[in-house]
C-alpha cells in the first residue's frame, strides 16, 4: 500500500461529488482584512484570522509577517501541496516535496519611485521531488499539478479583478 493512499482516498469522493455535479465546483471565498491603527492588519476568512504587519522601516510595528510573505507562502505551499496531491491521487509515491521560490522587485515601485511596476517582475520556482519514479511520470504529474494549482495560476495568469469603494462615516 503506497504511503500516500491515505490522501489519495481522502480525495476520492470529493473529485467523484465534483464530477458528478458541475454547480458545486464553483465557489467563491470571502475575507477581511482589517487595520485599526498602524499598519498591524487582521485579515479574517471563516474562523481563522492572521495578522499581518510591516517592518519599522516603513511604519509598521513589525508584529507580523507581511502580506507579500503570506503571498509567497500561499503560492509555494499551493504548488507543494499540489504536488503531492496529484502524484498520490495518480497512485504514485513522491517521498519528500520542496518548493524554493524567488521573486525579484522594485521596492521603489511600492513607493511610486521608478517607471517598474510593483508587481514581482519575475518569480522562478524550484521544485525537489524524492521519489523512485522516473523522469517522464515526475514532468507530467508536475505539469498536471501546475495547470490545477490555484495559486501558482492566479500569479501566472491575468484575471479579473474588480474594486469598489465605499466612504463610512
Amino acid at each position: 500500500m503506497p504511503q500516500d493512499n491515505p490522501i489519495q482516498k481522502a480525495c476520492a469522493p470529493l473529485q467523484e461529488m465534483l464530477a458528478s455535479n458541475p454547480d458545486a465546483r464553483l465557489n467563491t471565498s470571502q475575507a477581511t482584512a482589517e487595520i485599526k491603527s498602524g499598519l498591524k492588519t487582521y485579515f479574517t476568512q471563516n474562523d481563522r484570522t492572521i495578522i499581518m504587519d510591516m517592518p519599522e522601516s516603513v511604519g509598521g510595528d513589525n508584529t507580523g509577517p507581511t502580506p507579500g510573505y503570506h503571498a509567497r507562502a500561499a503560492v509555494a505551499g499551493c504548488v507543494a501541496i499540489g504536488v503531492k496531491m496529484t502524484a498520490a491521487n495518480a497512485g504514485v509515491v513522491f517521498d519528500h516535496v520542496r518548493v524554493d521560490l524567488e521573486m525579484d522587485f522594485d521596492d521603489g515601485a511600492a513607493f511610486g519611485i521608478g517607471t517598474n511596476t510593483a508587481a514581482p517582475m519575475e518569480t522562478r520556482l524550484n521544485i525537489v521531488v524524492t521519489t523512485d519514479q522516473p523522469r517522464e511520470i515526475v514532468d507530467e504529474l508536475i505539469a498536471r499539478a501546475l495547470e490545477a494549482d490555484t495559486f501558482y495560476l492566479a500569479l501566472r495568469d491575468a484575471q479579473v479583478v474588480k474594486t469598489t469603494v465605499s466612504i463610512a462615516t
